[in-house]
């Protein structure tokens, strides 16, 4: 297949975004070439990848299947299951916003962030995967989540500290605070998350070459 990312076979994993991205973040990685397996979890903080509990709502979509989306409880995925499952050569991780104690939290929890961190990111290592860990976008401070610019950068500053060995995308570079609407603070409108995906493409494919990625069997 060709493309500039033709070889992957991608394990894309997140929160509420990457169920309201189910469609055009898949979707713009295939056209790159890339085998896509996404799976989004609505509430998802890193844990949630790693113990069985449930979510309010998810989405998974496979290849070239269509997305198969559940607004109804559902039981979470296990990170370790889709690994062998779907045995990928390079993970995608989308996670951030549920961590960062909008309007809950005086400060960010940076010991509570980094842990989760390094528990989601061990089955990771353990199989020696490359990684991409993409950081949240800007909000809007609501009432309904109190996304504030201050703590968005915070908290992407700390991630792009903490994700190591994944690298890191920091997607507040990608537009400016208020620049991307927002249906209620924290998710997008679908053409931001069109333009969010198409962002988040473009800068796997600059990242391609320092991944080390193996070929695919």
């Amino acid at each position: 297949m060709n493309g500039a990312l033709a070889g992957l076979v991608i394990l894309a994993l997140g929160d509420s975004h990457m169920t309201h991205m189910i469609s055009p973040l898949h979707e713009a990685l295939e056209e790159q070439g890339a085998i896509v397996h996404s799976y989004g979890m609505c509430g998802a903080m890193a844990e949630d990848w790693l113990t069985k509990a449930t979510s309010q709502c998810n989405a998974e979509r496979h290849d070239k299947s269509g997305p198969v989306v559940n607004y109804q409880t559902q039981p979470t995925w296990l990170l370790t299951d889709l690994l062998q499952r779907n045995q990928p050569n390079l993970v995608v991780i989308e996670l951030g916003d549920n961590m960062a104690g909008y309007g809950t939290l005086p400060q960010l929890p940076r010991d509570f962030i980094n842990q989760q961190v390094r528990e989601i990111l061990t089955p990771i290592k353990a199989r020696n995967l490359p990684c991409v860990w993409i950081g949240p976008p800007w909000g809007g401070d609501t009432n309904a989540y109190h996304k504030s610019d201050a703590r968005v950068r915070e908290l992407s500053q700390l991630l792009a500290q903490s994700v190591a060995p994944c690298s890191y995308i920091d997607t507040t570079t990608f537009a400016r605070p208020g620049e991307w609407s927002t249906f209620d603070g924290e998710h997008l409108t679908a053409t931001s998350y069109r333009k969010w995906s198409l962002d988040i493409a473009n800068a796997l494919v600059r990242l391609k070459g320092t991944l080390h990625v193996a070929e695919v069997r």
